[in-house]
């Protein structure tokens, strides 16, 4: 695994296309028990060095209940985005993750992640690509529908402060999903 991750974080198969020097960032871990698959850093994380150092980052830790110790503990939380570089931004925000990623690098490093129980799909990117044909017709469809992914899977909609109107619009996700997710993650972290 410390091979991988060096080569990893070492990656420039996307330099050509950023105005920036590539930065991958992802922690990950054999024994980890939680995947969290996400989307691409974003600036701030491009910075840092440090997945979800962020706005987002601290919404997701107070979805899960978990704290900085549990969450940045490699042993037990594996953070791995679609795209491991800030893709740069655009008129609207950040651009999407560029798709070499996920191919090259996925499988080679979840196939080491043997002891992972369950793995929460952060935004439209992983979703699609980690449930395909499975997924809704829509990002609030799919995670309204989690139940049918489970255990292995729960998708969520990315914890930006942006998605405010989105968080007001489908208040069951506070309701319901936020809970059983809680629930889950005390099997594996105790309370």
């Amino acid at each position: 695994m410390e091979s991988l991750m060096k080569e990893i974080r070492s990656c420039t198969v996307c330099s050509s296309f950023f105005v920036h020097k590539p930065r991958p960032v992802v922690a990950a871990s054999e024994s980890a028990k939680l995947l969290i698959i996400g989307q691409a850093p974003g600036r701030k994380v491009h910075e840092s060095g440090v997945p979800w150092d962020d706005a987002s980052g601290r919404n997701l830790r107070a979805w899960l209940g978990i704290d900085e110790e549990v969450f940045y503990d490699e042993s037990k939380v594996a953070l791995v985005p679609m795209g491991f570089c800030y893709p740069g931004s655009g008129e609207s925000g950040d651009l999407p993750p560029r798709a070499e990623c996920a191919p090259l690098w996925h499988d080679r490093l979840l196939m080491k992640c043997k002891n992972v129980k369950i793995t929460l799909l952060i935004g439209q990117y992983a979703q699609k690509y980690y449930l395909g044909s499975a997924m809704k017709e829509n990002l609030t469809k799919t995670v309204f529908a989690y139940r049918e992914y489970l255990p292995k899977y729960i998708p969520l909609p990315h914890p930006s402060p942006r998605n405010r109107i989105w968080m007001k619009k489908n208040e069951w996700f506070e309701k319901d999903l936020i809970p059983n997710i809680r629930t889950h993650l005390r099997n594996f972290f105790g309370s």
